[in-house]
């Protein structure tokens, strides 16, 4: 019985645990590339400190694992005016990484690696209990599909949540983030919602009050899971009174709830006072939300994150809320005010990319709510016409394809560029394997020169021989480079003159040579191309060099801009170290005008 969905489930938890052990095994990975790294790591600081350190509130061990692990740029704790530092994050996370860690602990101690909370046994418990927590919130979302859809639907739903969207980025890879264990969390707190308002009892509420805190002591904003167990099968407003009068009847069993609920979040509480002596801190710092002002637009569509553009598949979800209200009618309530409210807390988040992310990888945590709305679109297809059929399951497919070559380019693949990409750079690289290396450019502009460049005339060249300050290294050529470093952040600005009549681009070009490679995407020298009209910018166009130089390498590299449509009086050229200490070279600079002839 229901074997489809069975059998779906099988191969949607066979393929994520290959990803996890033969195509992508994190806990191999070096630095931050780690299980226990960046957020996470920070997330997981409360149990090395507790456990292992006897330091939870100097934090004093912290560089010292930073320098032998290299997890993050820094520690994810910022200084409290108390002397003590606090952790960025809240510790609902740390608890449910609790079993794993001891696991880790133990296996440190009996395998005679460094039992210091970041070494292989820690780094191996801790992604094989979020590869174990993924398959608990498949299973669990299995349960709830088949509650109201048949059994082929569930199957199909299943396999479009866990292969075609970037919930696989989030469990088979980077599974230890919050995303995934959430997920698990929203459907374990659906199927007990479901099952409390069938048959109430003490140990429901109780599940459902320990869910909805753990929820909110891992994220606050999760304190909207409360809307689940809350608004669970209000159909309509002429229900609420009988949902009144239910909750009188379960007066006791609703006070338990809410009464855990807090329990569980009074722990973040305890920290607070703990370290600093306050109840309350606020410890994102200088990030916030502009509840205001959402960023909607980019949330869904952006190419830096979309939610829509890196998981195209969740459209269906979105169209599905019209065969929900029809199939489910019951349901819509809960499921679309919960969807809603989800979508504009995410985005309302400064930060609204998330960081290097594959995707809106805050949404991951909601999929389990999502999927009721997928799976009525999915119902409504079943029952079409087989060439709308045909059309929507070969759609599907590619949807799918699509995730497998995202996830395979974020990782060995490597053209997804996390946080970092554009229109242009997106579609440039849209299901290739491979393209040619001035590509990367199109990171930081969108000019982009596709035929052959012709009536090439010189606008500038200057060799530096005559600059006053004189590089400290052997120069690329001649006597003299001009030089960037830590002490020397910006080059003079060089005025260029304005190219004749019929021009459509200049290409700016010279010699550059680095000792060690900048890393750091924002610490990049830049290549900088600017047009002004009285003084005011036209337009700007920039790369960034170290993209294309590597460490002791000397390379001749370009960046092509198209010449602004709107009137302009000044071209200027210079390069901007951001910050890095990094020392740069540059010779032979040259400002060449040309127009571009067509291939075709």
């Amino acid at each position: 019985m229901n074997q489809l969905s069975r059998y779906s489930f099988f191969v949607c938890a066979l393929i994520l645990t290959a990803g996890a052990f033969f195509y992508y095994p994190k806990w191999q990975q070096p630095n931050t590339e780690a299980t226990i790294s960046w957020d996470v790591a920070g997330y997981y600081l409360y149990l090395p400190a507790i456990f292992i350190y006897d330091d939870l509130k100097t934090l004093s061990f912290g560089e010292a694992m930073l320098d032998k692990y290299h997890s993050a740029p820094e520690l994810s704790a910022f200084p409290h005016p108390s002397g003590n530092r606090v952790i960025k994050y809240s510790g609902g996370q740390a608890l449910q990484y609790l079993p794993w860690f001891l696991c880790g602990h133990l296996g440190a101690g009996m395998l005679g690696y460094p039992a210091d909370g970041f070494s292989l046994p820690y780094q191996f418990a801790l992604s094989m209990g979020s590869l174990l927590v993924a398959m608990l919130g498949l299973w669990f979302l299995r349960k709830v599909l088949l509650r109201f859809y048949s059994d082929r639907t569930a199957a199909v739903t299943l396999l479009l949540v866990a292969l075609g969207t970037n919930y696989m980025e989030y469990t088979a890879f980077h599974g230890a983030l919050t995303h995934n264990w959430l997920f698990t969390l929203y459907a374990m707190l659906l199927y007990a919602s479901i099952r409390f308002y069938e048959k109430p009892s003490y140990f429901l509420a109780a599940v459902i009050g320990v869910l909805v805190g753990w929820a909110a002591l891992t994220r606050p904003t999760d304190i909207i899971a409360a809307i689940i167990p809350l608004a669970w099968g209000l159909g309509s407003w002429a229900e609420v009174a009988g949902r009144l009068r239910f909750w009188r009847g379960h007066l006791k069993k609703l006070a338990l709830a809410a009464f855990l609920t807090a329990g569980v979040g009074f722990i973040q509480l305890a920290y607070w006072k703990y370290v600093t002596g306050e109840w309350i801190v606020y410890s994102y710092q200088d990030q916030g939300f502009s509840w205001l002002r959402p960023h909607v637009l980019n949330g869904l569509f952006s190419y830096r994150a979309g939610w829509l553009v890196y998981s195209p598949v969740m459209v269906f979800a979105l169209l599905g809320f019209v065969s929900l209200a029809r199939q489910q009618a019951r349901l819509l309530p809960a499921i679309l005010v919960f969807c809603c409210l989800y979508m504009y807390i995410t985005f309302a988040w400064d930060i609204w990319w998330y960081g290097g992310s594959l995707g809106q990888r805050a949404m991951v945590q909601s999929y389990p709510v999502w999927a009721l709305a997928l799976a009525a679109f999915v119902e409504w297809a079943f029952r079409q016409k087989w060439v709308l059929k045909a059309v929507l399951g070969v759609l599907a497919g590619l949807f799918i394809w699509y995730n497998f070559w995202l996830t395979h380019q974020a990782h060995q693949g490597g053209l997804f560029k996390a946080g970092e990409m554009t229109k242009a750079y997106f579609w440039k690289i849209l299901g290739k394997s491979e393209v040619e290396e001035n590509a990367i450019k199109l990171l930081d502009s969108k000019d982009e020169v596709r035929g052959e460049r012709e009536n090439i005339r010189l606008l500038y060249s200057n060799d530096f021989e005559s600059d006053t300050i004189q590089c400290p290294l052997p120069a690329i050529s001649g006597n003299n480079s001009l030089y960037l470093n830590e002490s020397r952040q910006s080059s003079p600005v060089y005025d260029i003159p304005l190219p004749e009549p019929g021009a459509r681009w200049i290409r700016v070009a010279a010699d550059f040579r680095c000792e060690q490679k900048e890393w750091d995407v924002w610490k990049m020298t830049q290549l900088v191309v600017r047009y002004s009209n009285k003084g005011e910018k036209v337009k700007e166009n920039l790369i960034r060099i170290y993209r294309l130089l590597d460490s002791g390498q000397t390379r001749n590299l370009y960046i092509d801009s198209r010449l602004p449509k709107k009137t302009f009086d000044s071209i200027q050229v210079f390069l901007w170290n951001g910050d890095s200490p990094k020392m740069l070279l540059i010779d032979g600079l040259r400002v060449e005008a040309f127009s571009e002839k067509s291939l075709f």
